[in-house]
């Protein structure tokens, strides 16, 4: 005779309730960060509501955020004392201010990670739906599918709902790992839509004519495939990790093979794919232009000021690092080295556990590894998602704390055993 179950309590139902209207409300924050034309866009009118709405009914800061939240403290102390330099503030405190705001979310995102798993899953849904959408405006737009459809292209380049087709490129590669990490490891039910999207959001990269992204796309699919596989608990899963792989790297491969017999991109193709353009290695190109900043970072330690770098040789840093010299002083710069540095090794450090969240921070880390690489050649401070992967990072940092507090007594098994993916990814994130 079969049990019958226990109707809900009130107090359960309400609680389920909040837990799906805070997931649809992070989701929906997380996907508007797609959609950035103009500023203020969207994204930061909706999650300053939605930030302030959370501290109203008990947002807080754990003892393993903190660190996030004092070194974003530090760094933009550092840009307040590089603007004493200026003698025209003209736009820095707006600049300062977003700079604010974007460290804000970093650590928003961290705390409500780490008070409840779950909403991982709505932050990469979320992002991964954005980029679908925002990745077929710009395949739609480079190829002139409807009447205004430039506006989602520059320079004959894909630009989706960005300014830039160099952030947009960038904003799809999570979804497009996560989704060959869906082929690689989840249900085979899954697995055609998880193949079109994957399609799609490569498409799109590859029409972003960003060398930047593509780098980064390339180098994080070989490394969380090859994570995976090494990480599997059996051959068995091995060798269907390994099938499932070359099926998505080939899809990929497929995808920019017919996209190249077209003469339009296969033209641009030739020309971004040189490894140094015409200026990057000009006189005052992109990579003199480091040399003569680090030099002028030496004779000014509190910095020019932000956004002053501009005005003096005609471009921007184009270097993170420099940035944060130029912008921040070097208070700023050691605040800033220390955070990513901190960030990568906290998050390398729990990266291989069995947890329930271990996909998602898999994931993250690996693209966000990758953003430091690539802000060694473009500026990302204000990249929205970028800040986003900081957060995610230390909601997991913060989840691992709760993890030991709640389980001082666990065995050595459980805290540095191999992650086993296929029982990760079937455990629910709460």
């Amino acid at each position: 005779m079969s049990a019958v179950s226990a109707p809900l309590s009130r107090a359960a139902i309400d609680a389920r309730i909040v837990a799906l209207v805070s997931s649809v409300a992070v989701g929906f924050g997380v996907a508007l960060a797609g959609f950035v034309q103009n500023e203020p866009a969207p994204y930061e009118l909706y999650m300053v509501a939605l930030i302030g709405v959370w501290a109203l009914f008990g947002l807080t800061i754990s003892r393993a955020t903190v660190p996030l939240l004092v070194l974003w403290i530090v760094y933009l102390i550092g840009g307040m004392i590089s603007m004493t330099q200026m003698s025209d503030l003209r736009d820095t405190p707006l600049y300062l201010a977003v700079t604010a705001f974007l460290a804000l979310t970093a650590v928003f995102v961290a705390a409500i990670v780490e008070k409840r798993a779950a909403l991982l899953g709505a932050i990469f849904v979320g992002w991964t739906l954005a980029a679908c959408l925002t990745g077929l405006l710009g395949i739609l737009g480079y190829f002139g599918a409807f009447p205004g459809a430039e506006r989602f292209t520059l320079y004959d380049r894909a630009a989706g709902a960005f300014k830039d087709p160099n952030v947009f490129g960038p904003f799809l590669v999570l979804p497009a790992v996560w989704l060959l990490h869906g082929l690689v490891t989840g249900r085979l039910l899954k697995m055609p839509v998880q193949a079109v999207g994957l399609l799609v959001l490569s498409f799109a990269i590859f029409l972003s004519f960003s060398r930047g992204a593509w780098g980064l796309y390339a180098l994080s699919a070989i490394v969380v495939c090859a994570a995976v596989f090494l990480n599997s608990s059996s051959n068995k899963l091995r060798l269907r990790i390994l099938v499932m792989a070359l099926v998505g790297m080939g899809l990929i491969a497929v995808a920019i093979m017919i996209a190249l017999q077209i003469p339009q991109v296969a033209t641009l193709f030739e020309t971004r794919a040189q490894l140094v353009q015409d200026y990057d290695g000009a006189r005052l190109g992109r990579f003199a232009r480091y040399g003569l900043g680090f030099a002028l970072a030496m004779e000014h330690p509190l910095g020019i000021g932000p956004l002053v770098f501009g005005t003096i040789f005609g471009e921007d840093t184009h270097n993170v690092w420099l940035k944060a010299l130029m912008d921040y002083g070097w208070v700023g710069f050691a605040a800033y080295f220390t955070l990513l540095v901190l960030t990568v090794a906290a998050g390398f450090r729990i990266l291989f556990r069995r947890r329930s969240w271990q996909p998602f921070l898999l994931c993250a880390w690996v693209v966000f590894v990758g953003h430091i690489a690539l802000g060694t050649v473009i500026d990302m401070d204000h990249w929205r998602h970028f800040y986003l992967l900081m957060g995610i990072i230390w909601g997991c940092v913060g989840l691992e704390a709760r993890h030991h507090a709640m389980h001082s007594a666990a065995s050595p098994t459980d805290s540095i055993a191999p992650c086993n993916y296929a029982l990760a990814l079937q455990r629910p994130t709460n």
